[in-house]
Parts: structure tokens; C-alpha cells; sequence
């Protein structure tokens, strides 16, 4: 058996927060994350180690984070390139996924009324999100047990979340409805003048129309000609479907952080250790990308033979 893996702090803390962001007052970072890091280096019962996943590397945050990485004690494990929108650099004006958007809108259009609804009024987003909840429930999440209903724990705490946002209307669900009934459903966060999505579902009974790639182009339009709204954040890694529809790109950037004066021997451990489950990690998704294409007998037993176990993902 090898070393143990040294105890750490993590972010995102659980599995349905997808940035590792922390809650910090607007140009107040500089102050905060140096005595955030403080508190946790005088608390005995905490670890010294932080490992920040998903990090908004272009916010105020993430520049007081990578600050630290000239003095060794802030290791920069990656970068990665995710969707976001902004007036500036929102929708793709053209490409084979708008033409097929279009093309998929026109015949949903042909079934019945077509429409986007996204209603900020804490009644109207509480009921959108009890939509989103059935619609998730049936679909192959439910079948699979991972949609929120299947655990009366998460469904518990989502909706407590939901009402509790929705109270400050910093939480919405936007619904494509066909004839007055939801087939798509985005939840929506509200952060001061950004929007961040959530969670998607959809009714697979109108797939092949791509209900949910129109629900997201849709709103995206209607949430960028809001006064108040510069962006809204995909919360998604790299390969995942807003990336085909929006033009923006922001980086975000994977952290290991040791807090403390002296040189730390468990920071170059994890941080060894993350980069090999990595390389793991890529070697197994190109070995079953050539199983699939050229099926090759041994490819899914090696495949198998590179599976590690490894800090657990919150996204992607």
C-alpha cells in the first residue's frame, strides 16, 4: 500500500456546486483571502491544505489565490476554458448548431405555440422548479437514480436552497413550454449582475427537436437584454453542449493551495498524486475512444486496469 492521502479542505465542498468561487464582497478579495488563509493556519483541528477546483481564474479571487504561486506554497495543477456569455460575446452567429437549431425550432413550432418563461417572482420560480424536479425524475436520471427526487436528503436541501434564493429573487427556472406544457427546464442562480446555470432537464419524448440547446439559446437572449445582467457562467467544463452555442470563453483553473510558512511535503505529494490520476484519467478516455471507433478486444480490459480511485469530481 502506498502513503496515505494527507487530509485537505476542498472546494467545491459538494457534489452539486460546480465553482469553487468563494462568497467574498465585491474589491474586497485582497483583504479576505490572505486572512481567510490566516484563520485556517492558527485553527489547529483544520488542515493546511486546500484544493480548489473550478476556480473563476479572471475574478478578483482567483488573482488573490494565484498571487501566492511565486512562493510555492500555491501549485497551479490546470487550466481549462469554459462557456460563458456577455453582450459583448454571447451566441455564435452561424455554424452547422444554429442551422440545426433553427431547423429543430421550425418543426417544434409546426406542433403547437412555442415559448421561453422565466419568471424572478419567488411563487412563479418555486412551481418552474417543481417542474424541473418531475421533468428530472423522469428522465434517464431518475432511471438511474441520480436526479434529485431519488434522495429525499438532496430533494430536501434543494428545495430549502430554492426557497431561500427565491426569496431574494437570485433563483429561477426557465421552461420551454410547447402548447402550455414544459419539455425543457434550466435552473438559474443570481449573483449580483451574473447569472450561473444549474441544472438541466428535458422530456425525452421531444429529444430529437434538442429541447434543451433551444431553452438555453432562447434564454440566453433573454437574459443578456436585462439592464443589470454583464454574464452569465455555464458552470460547465470543457465538451459540454453550451460550448457549441456560445462564443465567450472564460478560464477557470484547478489549485492546490498549502497554507503556513514552511515548505510542505504533503503539497508536492498531492499534487503529484492529482497529476498522475490525470494522465490515468486521459489515457483511459483515449483507449476507450479506440474501442469504440476500431473495437479492439483488450481496450476495455486495459481501460479497466488504468481505473484509479482519486479525490472525488464535482463536475464533468
Amino acid at each position: 500500500m502506498g502513503p496515505a492521502l494527507p487530509r485537505f479542505l476542498m472546494a467545491p465542498p459538494f457534489r452539486y456546486a460546480f465553482v469553487a468561487d468563494p462568497v467574498v464582497q465585491a474589491d474586497a478579495s485582497a483583504d479576505v483571502i490572505p486572512a481567510f488563509l490566516q484563520a485556517i493556519e492558527c485553527a489547529p483541528a483544520l488542515p493546511k491544505l486546500l484544493r480548489l477546483q473550478y476556480l473563476d481564474a479572471e475574478s478578483e479571487a482567483a488573482r488573490a489565490w494565484l498571487a501566492m504561486t511565486h512562493n510555492g506554497s500555491c501549485i497551479k495543477l490546470s487550466e481549462r476554458q469554459r462557456p460563458f456569455a456577455s453582450p459583448e460575446s454571447n451566441l455564435k452567429k452561424s455554424g452547422s448548431t444554429r442551422k440545426k437549431l433553427r431547423q429543430d425550432y421550425n418543426r417544434l413550432a409546426a406542433l403547437g405555440t412555442v415559448e421561453v418563461l422565466n419568471d424572478r417572482n419567488p411563487a412563479a420560480a418555486l412551481a418552474a422548479f417543481e417542474t424541473f424536479l418531475q421533468l428530472e425524475s423522469k428522465s434517464w436520471k431518475g432511471a438511474k437514480g441520480t436526479a434529485l427526487l431519488s434522495s429525499r436528503t438532496d430533494s430536501a436541501f434543494v428545495r430549502a436552497l430554492a426557497q431561500n434564493m427565491a426569496q431574494r429573487q437570485e433563483f429561477s427556472v426557465a421552461l420551454l413550454q410547447l402548447g402550455g406544457r414544459a419539455i425543457a427546464a434550466q435552473v438559474l442562480l443570481y449573483s449580483g449582475s451574473m447569472a450561473y446555470t444549474w441544472k438541466t432537464a428535458f422530456d425525452s419524448e421531444f429529444a430529437k427537436y434538442s429541447p434543451g440547446a433551444l431553452l438555453i439559446e432562447k434564454m440566453t437572449t433573454q437574459l443578456l437584454a436585462l439592464p443589470n445582467l454583464l454574464g452569465i457562467e455555464s458552470c460547465s467544463p470543457e465538451g459540454g453542449f453550451m460550448e457549441q452555442l456560445w462564443e465567450g470563453r472564460r478560464s477557470s483553473v484547478d489549485l492546490l493551495v498549502h497554507v503556513g510558512q514552511r515548505k510542505s511535503f504533503a503539497l508536492d505529494m498531492l499534487a503529484h498524486r492529482e497529476r498522475a490520476y490525470r494522465s490515468l484519467k486521459n489515457v483511459r478516455k483515449k483507449v476507450r475512444s479506440m474501442s469504440a471507433s476500431l473495437r479492439l478486444p483488450g481496450a476495455a480490459t486495459f481501460a479497466a486496469l488504468t481505473r484509479v480511485r482519486a479525490v472525488p469530481e464535482t463536475k464533468g
